[in-house]
């Protein structure tokens, strides 16, 4: 007899507690196979795919889009047939997933139930198993949270046809069906996706009403919100600045690149004057301890960068890049960017920076004074490369140039390491030979 077992909310990692659901990938009455993708969620660093370490039908689904479910609250639960759905597992301890760690589960955490069809096919066998194991847990829930549609049972036998009812967003609970017993066929499908991309007829003309509106903070802009507000409140923050003439660092890129090989950014050569610079004031490579008592050195530059993502504005880091050369650099940042806009970073490729370097140049801008990334103890910004008349060796010319600005935490150092650090950076820029004595 198929045994109903409750797979969990994984410990995703980084201190995450909890995830918001962003979509099902699987339906009540599924079958699914071990460690298939059962839902997509988003946490405060990434949005990933969850993979179900059983294989069975699928009995139910907890938390609707949009809702949060904490690490150790139900996700699903699976009717496990003896000596199927992958090796023997106890029911008190859930066999961990490939990525992610395991949490104790949060027994007061809420549960609640999605209202999803049950194929007529799988619906008596399941109704029969999750009767003890199910039901009688969520009655209460349920009680509470009238809101939430209790199962419905829609006549649909073909998986194609609920495939294609998924990928067209169609409803099967409102398609009625012209087989037998009213049978959902897949022509029933095709005319409902007719019908929906068929146009409405215009509505009459309204007034326009103003009204606020509230957006709410979920996922990586809460995470956002809640991290610059820490560190506006824990650090202590200054902020120095210097234009440095890039003519020369520009004409060093112009000649890397006409060479063969992999074309070198502006960014990358950025990056590499700030692990050398890093090497030379390894202080500023550091953070606070929590309780504020001490200072932690790094003895690695795990360089974050900001990035602009389909999600916003993120800061993936590019792990040991003191043992990166010029090209790997530029070939890590180049990755991490497209990745960044194609919106699937991992949580790991979006933590554990120890120095952030951001390029605001990008957006037009010169300079800026941003809010640190904690707990890291420095940023250097970068504006925009213009030509402006500029004294080069005595004369006026055209050069050139560019403004770096640099914040730091002043419980790590006082303003002579600081501005030494951004003189170092500045020298670099504008006497880009100066790097092959640090090498």
């Amino acid at each position: 007899m198929p045994v109903v077992r409750e797979f969990t909310l994984p410990d995703l990692g980084e201190g995450l507690t909890g995830a918001e659901v962003v979509r099902w990938m699987v339906e009540v009455g599924e079958v699914i196979a071990v460690d298939q993708a059962v839902v997509e969620v988003e946490t405060a660093k990434a949005v990933v795919e969850v993979p179900c370490p059983y294989g069975g039908v699928v009995t139910a689904l907890f938390g609707a889009p949009g809702e949060e479910i904490a690490v150790g609250a139900a996700l699903v639960t699976v009717a496990v047939s003896p000596g199927e759905g992958g090796p023997a597992v106890s029911a008190e301890v859930e066999r961990p997933l490939v990525g992610y760690g395991v949490a104790e589960p949060d027994r007061g955490s809420r549960r609640r139930r999605v209202g999803v069809s049950v194929p007529a096919a799988v619906a008596a066998p399941v109704a029969a198993v999750a009767a003890p194991a199910v039901t009688a847990p969520v009655a209460p829930v349920v009680a509470a949270a009238p809101a939430v549609m209790a199962p419905v049972v829609v006549p649909v036998i073909s998986p194609l046809v609920r495939r294609s009812a998924r990928e067209h967003g169609i409803d099967l609970t409102v398609v009625r069906g012209s087989g037998p017993d009213g049978l959902i066929m897949r022509a029933d499908v095709e005319r409902a996706v007719a019908a929906k991309a068929a146009p409405a007829a215009p509505a009459p003309a309204a007034a326009a009403v103003p009204a606020d509106g509230v957006v709410p903070l979920r996922g990586l802009r809460r995470a956002v919100a809640e991290k610059l507000t820490r560190s506006h409140r824990e650090i202590p923050a200054a902020t120095c600045w210097v234009d440095a003439d890039a003519t020369e660092l520009m004409a060093l890129r112009r000649q890397l690149n006409a060479a063969p090989g992999p074309r070198v950014s502006v960014l990358a050569l950025l990056a590499r004057i700030c692990t050398v610079a890093l090497a030379r004031f390894p202080e500023l490579n550091s953070s606070v301890t929590e309780d504020g008592s001490g200072i932690l050195r790094h003895s690695s530059v795990h360089l974050g960068f900001a990035a602009q993502g389909e999600r916003g504005l993120v800061v993936p880091v590019v792990r040991n890049a003191q043992e990166l050369s010029t090209e790997q650099l530029g070939a890590e940042l180049g990755r991490l960017t497209e990745t960044a806009r194609a919106g699937s970073l991992t949580p790991a490729e979006l933590t554990g920076g120890t120095f952030t370097l951001n390029n605001y140049g990008v957006f037009g801008v010169d300079g800026s004074t941003p809010i640190l990334n904690h707990p890291e103890a420095a940023m250097l910004g970068v504006g925009r490369i213009v030509a402006k008349p500029w004294v080069h060796q005595g004369e006026l010319a055209v050069r050139e140039v560019t403004q770096l600005s640099f914040t730091f935490d002043h419980r790590v150092c006082d303003g002579g390491t600081a501005g030494g650090f951004l003189r170092f950076v500045a020298d670099c820029v504008e006497q880009p030979g100066m790097l092959l004595r640090q090498l």
